[in-house]
């Protein structure tokens, strides 16, 4: 490496694309965001358009290479994560339509789809031994369930695409030309068994997706390359020609969006749990050898670091339920116009206020009379439970500004002990967790890190990077280049670790102690509750 260089990375999220430019030392030099469109209809179908990103990513990268002094030749590789969305493409590449609208454009299942959730059933109650390698159920934001609901409900597209990508995968296509296949995009998300470097032809054939299985897996993976591994020959001339940068310039194999968080984080086998916070969290964390956690996918080999295990819990709502449960409050209005004077987020807003009204970051306690279970989305992890809900107990007709701080601080409780469900299960199986290593938006709050070390009596860790996703995907790009052997020998040079925070313990872990037995309580009484009414005609239909 030398002192001009820079390494690109690039971070499709569920609602946005970016860029960033980092140098040899992993400090951020430039940076770039464009939103992306989203489409939503009934039977939970969410899609999106590989076009549209594609154009969102060039608008990015070129704005941030003009913020970094606008010379090509500088950047020396780049790297892509994504979201683990499905892109259905057909012959010539052209899109092919993934719903009912019929249109083309809207060529991307989104992660968030439950679409499949019929198909997800059917998967798991063939108990197939590829299963245990996802927790013991596969989940609907995989890629199996989908592609089963494209072959029942849309045939054309399935059997007229020529290709099925993970979106990260997808991107390097789109860039190099080459459809390779990241081993983290289809370990973690396609059942691949990266272990023994094979797919499972009898799973495929089990679930009723045997043509894969029948054509050598061509359509969704042949060639598999470890994270960071050049893909093809770097950027075609026309790829480089969107993006303002230099043909031939490397690409390393992609990550998944969170997994990109997790690389350089995680400092030990075993010892830290990566949790990256977004829209959904992943928390995610390495070990030696093979560990089975029920509910948590993986183990997956490879998938994040060379050579180790990966555990993957998650939460499906993180962000989306808390915009959604702060949205939904009456006094919601009142609190977007007090931050819109003050010139910040409404999140920001009611944190403040909530430090305000404690007299200190430890806010926790002004939730004591409210709980939240944030799973408007089902639970990802540690129940596996795609029909799960969300649930509030405590609420009053109160609807001033201290009511809705007060469940601003309540839903920060519920996410938290959301994680804590999932340390306690990988803690339970020997994963001798020591620290949360946090990044994502949310991360950034300081009140979020320190009820996340209170309520699960865990060291939280700050990356003095604001942004350690873009960085791990640059990352790829360096080893890519050649600037760095691997991975490791990337973090060792780009990442450090900023902020610590000590759980207080004492009185304000019996505090978050018996919150979290709350939190239980009503996860029970929420499956209790669909349990009765599934019993009644209609009754389990949907969810709100």
């Amino acid at each position: 490496m030398s002192a001009n260089d820079l390494f690109l990375g690039i971070d499709v999220g569920t609602g946005s694309a970016r860029a960033g430019l980092f140098d040899e030392a992993g400090r951020l030099v430039a940076t770039a965001k464009r939103p992306i469109r989203m489409w939503r209809e009934p039977g939970e179908i969410v899609e999106q358009s590989s076009a549209d990103i594609w154009h969102a990513i060039c608008e990015s990268v070129q704005e941030a290479l003009e913020a970094a002094g606008g010379d090509p030749a500088r950047v020396r590789g780049i790297g892509f994560d994504a979201t683990c969305s499905l892109v259905a493409v057909g012959p010539g590449a052209q899109p092919l339509a993934v719903g009912p609208s019929n249109d083309p454009q809207r060529d991307i299942v989104v992660w968030m789809d439950h679409r499949a959730l019929a198909q997800t059933e059917r998967i798991n109650a063939t108990g197939h031994p590829v299963l245990a390698y996802v927790g013991g159920r596969i989940s609907p934001e995989m890629e199996t369930p989908k592609l089963l609901w494209l072959k029942e409900n849309k045939p054309d597209t399935f059997h007229g695409a020529e290709h099925f990508f993970d979106l990260a995968d997808y991107l390097t296509w789109r860039a190099t030309g080459s459809a390779a296949r990241s081993v983290c995009t289809i370990t973690c998300k396609w059942t691949y068994l990266a272990h023994e470097r094979r797919w499972d032809e009898d799973y495929f054939r089990t679930i009723g997706l045997g043509e894969f299985a029948d054509e050598g897996f061509r359509r969704i993976g042949q060639a598999v390359l470890d994270i960071g591994e050049p893909v093809g020959a770097g950027l075609t001339a026309e790829a480089a020609a969107d993006l303002g940068l230099k043909p031939g310039t490397p690409v390393g194999a992609a990550l998944i969006d969170a997994h990109a968080g997790g690389v350089g984080t995680v400092s030990g086998v075993g010892r830290d749990l990566a949790l990256i916070m977004g829209t959904s969290a992943c928390a995610m964390a390495v070990t030696a050898e093979a560990t089975f956690v029920e509910g948590v996918w993986g183990p997956y080999f490879g998938a994040m670091l060379p050579g180790a295990w990966l555990l993957e819990g998650g939460q499906s709502g993180y962000g989306a339920a808390l915009d959604h449960l702060v949205g939904s409050h009456p006094g919601f209005a009142a609190a977007r116009e007090a931050a819109e004077r003050e010139g910040r987020g409404v999140l920001d807003h009611l944190e403040a206020r909530a430090v305000a009204l404690a007299g200190s970051v430890e806010a926790a306690r002004l939730s004591a009379t409210l709980h939240v279970v944030p799973d408007h989305l089902g639970n990802r992890s540690p129940h596996a439970d795609p029909h799960a809900t969300g649930t509030v107990s405590g609420l009053t007709l109160a609807a001033d500004e201290d009511a809705i701080v007060r469940l601003f601080v309540a839903a920060l409780c519920g996410l938290c002990y959301g994680t804590r469900d999932i340390v306690e299960a990988m803690r339970a199986k020997g994963v001798p967790l020591e620290r949360i290593v946090v990044s994502g938006g949310a991360s950034r709050s300081p009140l979020l890190r320190r009820i996340l070390a209170d309520a699960t009596g865990t060291t939280v860790v700050l990356p003095e990077t604001a942004e350690p996703v873009l960085l791990g995907s640059a990352m790829l790009g360096v080893v890519a280049s050649g600037a760095a052997p691997d991975l490791a020998g990337a973090a060792t040079r780009m990442c450090r670790a900023g902020e610590t925070i000590e759980p207080a313990g004492g009185a304000i872990a019996a505090f978050h102690d018996a919150k979290f037995r709350a939190y239980r309580t009503l996860q029970a009484a929420e499956r209790q509750v669909r349990e009765a009414m599934a019993t009644v005609e209609g009754g389990g239909a949907g969810r709100g």
